[in-house]
């Protein structure tokens, strides 16, 4: 079956969203396609047009900004786990990109298409938001800036319009002085390419050792991915030691509950997770931060 009629390269943000527009609905960006060729290939209608954006500079741009990493949308997780200032201050975004299906998907898939798909269960962009990252959105009536929490309508349900927007741009806070982050994924052991439970934490500790920031993301528990409130509030403030990380652990069991899926696991098993990954990736987070020479 032939997915497409028409295909276009363009070379500019302006010229795709030109294009996006002159096909009223009928077209899509594509970039790695790891995601919207299945889609095509599943679903009962055809785009007429593809509108390839692998080649436009803009969005394979990395490049610092103060305490911060501008990323473009096309940098793809292989060049992610590639870039050595977030291997250091963006640990958790370097260890979800890495486990994201094979090298061959990796070295074509782009953190742009991994969030702009708004699945649940998408690594990259559980830490992404743990990290309290932002997403620059263009259209034809300019740019904006945007929590990417706030791109997160629903289980594959975006808040931007994939007929006549685009992601363009992250802006990736950098961890500084004793602050660090880590990523903890479970996945079936079948070989099912879903994970069951993935989890991201980065903890910044005052000078009297104490957690005087934490912010926890889990996915998927919701359609959305969600922060962990109740955990975050508990733990500011507190020792930053083993001890807090336990309660807090427990405590993100006991406030988070995801549905039994036939394609994961069960709710039971899940909420055991819930407490196992919150509290491996506080634990590893805190020792990273603790070793901070930023």
């Amino acid at each position: 079956m032939k997915l497409w009629s028409k295909y276009h390269i363009p070379t500019s943000v302006e010229e795709a969203l030109a294009l996006l527009a002159s096909y009223q609905g009928q077209a899509r960006l594509v970039a790695g396609g790891t995601d919207l060729l299945i889609e095509m290939q599943q679903a009962s209608h055809v785009l007429t047009t593809l509108i390839d954006v692998t080649k436009i500079p803009e969005l394979r741009v990395q490049e610092l900004d103060g305490d911060s990493l501008i990323l473009g949308a096309g940098v793809t997780h292989s060049q992610i786990v590639q870039n050595s200032v977030l291997q250091t201050r963006a640990t958790c975004l370097v260890e979800s990109c890495g486990v994201v299906g094979g090298p061959q998907v990796r070295n074509v898939a782009t953190i742009g298409g991994n969030v702009a798909h708004a699945l649940p269960a998408a690594d990259g962009t559980i830490s992404l938001i743990t990290l309290g990252a932002q997403a620059e959105v263009a259209s034809s009536n300019g740019r904006r800036w945007y929590d990417l929490h706030d791109l997160f309508l629903g289980a594959g349900k975006s808040l931007v319009d994939s007929t006549r927007q685009m992601i363009t741009r992250f802006r990736v806070p950098l961890s500084r002085h004793r602050e660090a982050s880590a990523f903890e994924r479970i996945m079936r052991p079948q070989g099912v390419a879903l994970p069951v439970l993935g989890c991201a934490a980065r903890v910044r500790l005052d000078d009297q050792g104490r957690f005087e920031e934490v912010s926890l993301c889990l996915a998927p528990v919701a359609p959305t991915p969600i922060r962990a409130e109740a955990v975050e509030k508990w733990l500011v403030g507190r020792p930053a030691q083993e001890a807090s990380i336990l309660e807090g652990a427990r405590l993100a069991r006991q406030t988070l509950h995801p549905r039994t899926s036939k394609y994961r696991a069960t709710a039971a098993y899940r909420e055991e997770m819930i407490e196992l990954l919150t509290r491996r990736s506080l634990s590893a987070a805190l020792e990273r931060a603790e070793g901070s020479v930023l």
